[in-house]
């Protein structure tokens, strides 16, 4: 059967309209159909789900579990194993059923609730379920910007999850939420006002995942960390999960093979915990988009914990793992066992045979300007705000990517003023993290909060400035948001902004393909969103002409 595709849930996505043909992250349509149909599938889940907690009934954490990973499984960059995708429908599909078996008045409950779906029916049943299933175009833009704001929300709970910690009002909320966007009965108002919510709930499940991290692994603290190599064989752990690190590091003990991190695990050398690890060497390469070169020189096998996959070269698509809810199709996937622990043996006797990482480049970063690291140097940065030393904190978090419009945040970064300040989180920072960009009045003008799940303490220190200076409003603080996106975490973590109180956000290098007009007026007008221009009207905008 020809697959027909309609994806627009990336920034990149095709014309900065929808891919249809292939997606740009490396998409095929086939599995792009069944990533919608899992969606769908799991919609229905979260509808039974729902509908048995308004009987008074117990959801299991299994289900809550089920959800949170399908969810993250559809995530852009995320799965490319088609054969995955299916398992995964048949299980939601069975699951369903049971708890189906317990609803006592199921008679209100979507289609999607319903459908028992048989391998035969899956084709046909890709062709009513995809995006463009909803034909208005301001509710389909509605339900898409809340399912991709679940999905980011699901990525923060399952990173949470891995370490135990959870909490059964975000599932409930998830899978509410989930549920609503099957129904036809809720107007634009009802569907803004429930992406809003999902904004409060996004707060929620960052600082869930804050407090994980930081009770499993301590505050982060100010760290230097190396880019150059070792001579020894080497692990390269890329994707976002924390619990994966710790556990091939505990094995890679004594073992002669060497951990680097990746991207968006950088951040990790910040943790205390992974501090007293000898093996773990340094930060290897830039963002998720130039993996496949350097991949290509690092020698030794990858180990991919999360989203951020690029269509492998065949030079070392032999050499890539995947585990959790990433996967690729011929690579090898490791699972965990009912405890959540898993056994990297294989991945470390394939590091052994390789050679040691080709050297990309030599010198240091520094990052762990998370909250809690911030907020120790209060009186400092208070003072520096107070003598005009930082005139502005410019928040540059969010994603990089492949766009050559995304030079536009070097060029930016370049030329800010002395006396700005740039707060980022996520991989966005490989913009500019490896430029000169000095200090002032003490404080290095790039403060690094880390991953993109930590976001959360971009919103920590605004709030806590707000309350030092005695102000009444966020938006009075000398704090200007100038944000890159690129998939659904992105999403959550720009609707926990709103849902705080954050005006004026500027978005780049272009707006979400999936608002619509009138929905990104009602963004507009309500919020104050906008997207990037030229360096210099962006420059004057913010700082005034002559900046």
């Amino acid at each position: 059967m020809e697959y027909k595709m309609f994806c627009y849930q990336c920034q990149e996505t095709a014309g900065c309209t929808g891919c249809t043909q292939s997606g740009v992250c490396g998409k095929k349509p086939e599995v792009a159909a069944m990533q919608d149909l899992l969606v769908y599938v799991t919609k229905g889940l979260a509808a039974a789900a729902t509908q048995l907690r308004a009987e008074g009934k117990e959801v299991s954490r299994a289900v809550n579990q089920m959800v949170i990973e399908n969810l993250f499984t559809t995530i852009t960059n995320a799965n490319f194993d088609n054969e995955a995708i299916v398992a995964r429908i048949h299980a939601a599909l069975e699951v369903k059923q049971g708890l189906l078996a317990q609803v006592e008045r199921g008679e209100g409950l979507p289609e999607a609730a319903r459908w028992s779906g048989g391998a035969s029916a899956f084709a046909a049943k890709t062709a009513q379920v995809g995006v463009l299933s909803t034909q208005n175009e301001d509710i389909r833009s509605l339900r898409e910007l809340i399912t991709y704001g679940l999905k980011g929300m699901a990525a923060y709970a399952k990173h949470a999850g891995a370490l135990r910690r959870e909490d059964p009002q975000i599932d409930a909320f998830l899978q509410r939420a989930l549920a609503a966007t099957l129904d036809d009965s809720l107007t634009a108002d009802d569907l803004t006002a429930l992406a809003l919510e999902a904004g409060q709930y996004g707060v929620s499940v960052m600082a869930l995942l804050d407090q994980a991290n930081t009770e499993a692994y301590g505050h982060p603290e100010i760290t230097k960390v190396k880019l150059g190599v070792g001579t020894r064989p080497g692990i390269l752990v890329s994707g976002h999960d924390l619990r994966d690190l710790e556990q091939l590091l505990e094995q890679t003990q004594g073992t002669g093979v060497d951990v680097y991190t990746h991207s968006e695990m950088l951040p990790a050398h910040a943790y205390p915990a992974f501090k007293k690890y000898p093996n773990l060497v340094g930060n290897y390469g830039n963002a998720w988009w130039k993996q496949r070169e350097e991949f290509e020189s690092f020698h030794g096998p990858i180990l991919m914990t999360t989203n951020c996959i690029v269509p492998p070269k065949d030079s070392y698509a032999g050499r890539l793992y995947t585990t959790g809810a990433a996967g690729y199709p011929g690579c090898r996937h490791i699972t965990e066992d009912a405890d959540g622990k898993k056994d990297f043996s294989a991945l470390i006797e394939h590091a052994k045979n390789c050679a040691p990482p080709a050297e990309l480049e030599q010198g240091e970063l520094t990052n762990g300007f998370a909250h809690n690291q911030v907020l120790a140097l209060a009186d400092q940065v208070v003072e520096a705000v107070k003598s005009g030393a930082i005139r502005k904190f410019v928040v540059m978090a969010g994603c990089d990517g492949r766009a050559k419009s995304r030079e536009y945040y070097t060029e930016f970064a370049k030329a800010l003023p002395r006396d700005a300040v740039i707060l980022t989180a996520g991989c966005a920072k490989y913009k500019y993290n490896k430029l000169d960009l000095g200090d002032t009045g003490g404080i290095p003008r790039v403060l690094d909060a880390g991953q993109c799940n930590d976001s959360y303490s971009l919103a920590v220190i605004a709030l806590k400035l707000k309350e030092v200076f005695g102000l009444e409003d966020v938006n009075q603080l000398p704090i200007v948001y100038n944000i890159a996106w690129y998939e659904q975490k992105a999403v959550i973590v720009l609707l926990a902004l709103l849902s705080l109180g954050v005006k004026n956000i500027h978005l780049g290098p272009t707006l979400p393909a999936f608002l619509s007009p009138n929905v990104a007026k009602v963004l507009v007008e309500n919020f104050g969103i906008a997207g990037t221009g030229a360096v210099e009207e962006d420059l004057a905008l913010f700082f005034g002409a002559g900046a």
